[in-house]
């Protein structure tokens, strides 16, 4: 299907419409999907990685301008986007997801994987787990808090509610919002991501994603293992980004090996690459240049 949106620059319209293939694959017992651009030719693999409440299509004006030099691939992690709901969530099982793949989309080794916000959790786990098996990650505006500190729901996202039905797709893409909440002057882009956050149920439309994410995930100790990263690893962050304020930022910085690089992509907040798409295009390649 051919999207279109008169207020979409051209640049947008021709990445979101380049071609892809949907493909699901089953881990731990749980459908998982994802989507790989056509491409050909002997290149590492990309591997992108959205956040809590997200799906593939947020890559969908990103991934294009990476398939000159990579296979790229985006995952519904479990709970999120096509993907199935589970009883319970870890950073583990995301993990295995990611190299399930990895390995079924033929990316290969020395992939790297990009990831954004929630998505950072089964990433970093990957970092640590297979690390053998991965070029590098880069983990892209998530979040890390220091001890003792108790983040509101806004930084957490768990003011997903109970999930509404709507009469049509118009009046449900005008509920949607982007949490942790900000403002986004690319409303086209959010338009896009919006439309694609909604299937079809019974009586209507409503969203995807499992509510309930938040509360189903697993507690863990990656926040202390992190510092035990052996692999190429960047952070990306939006210069006003709520999750990397000045405290938290000194925190992460301490928490990562000190080998570790960290970017901030100016006047973007969390969500940077729908603040800034290009820039965080350009930014991404920089760094992958480094891997």
């Amino acid at each position: 299907m051919h999207y279109s949106d008169k207020e979409a620059p051209a640049w947008f319209i021709e990445a979101v419409n380049t071609p892809y293939q949907d493909h699901f694959i089953e881990v731990e017992s749980c459908k998982i999907h994802y989507q790989k651009w056509n491409n050909t030719g002997d290149k590492p693999g990309l591997l992108l990685v959205s956040g809590g409440g997200a799906h593939t299509h947020w890559w969908d004006f990103i991934a294009p301008s990476f398939l000159e030099k990579y296979n790229v691939a985006a995952v519904d992690i479990s709970g999120m986007g096509e993907s199935d709901h589970r009883e319970s969530y870890s950073s583990k099982l995301f993990a295995k997801e990611l190299m399930a793949v990895i390995d079924d989309a033929g990316l290969g080794e020395g992939t790297v994987i990009a990831a954004h916000s929630y998505g950072g959790q089964g990433t970093l786990q990957a970092g640590l787990d297979y690390a053998d098996r991965l070029r590098g990650i880069v983990v892209i505006d998530s979040a890390m808090f220091p001890p003792n500190f108790q983040p509101n729901s806004e930084m957490m996202g768990s003011t997903f509610k109970a999930k509404k039905v709507y009469p049509d797709l118009a009046t449900a893409v005008t509920r949607f919002k982007l949490l942790p909440p900000q403002p986004c002057e690319n409303e086209f882009i959010v338009r896009f991501i919006a439309q694609h956050s909604l299937g079809k149920v019974e009586g209507g439309y409503s969203w995807k994603f499992d509510t309930d994410f938040v509360i189903k995930k697993e507690p863990d100790e990656l926040q202390l293992d992190i510092a035990n990263l052996k692999l190429k690893t960047t952070v990306i962050h939006g210069e006003k980004s709520m999750l990397f304020f000045p405290a938290f930022l000194d925190y992460m910085k301490e928490s990562y090996p000190d080998d570790v690089p960290f970017i901030s992509l100016p006047n973007a907040a969390h969500h940077l690459f729908l603040d800034q798409p290009q820039a965080f295009i350009e930014l991404l390649k920089e760094v992958l240049e480094t891997y």
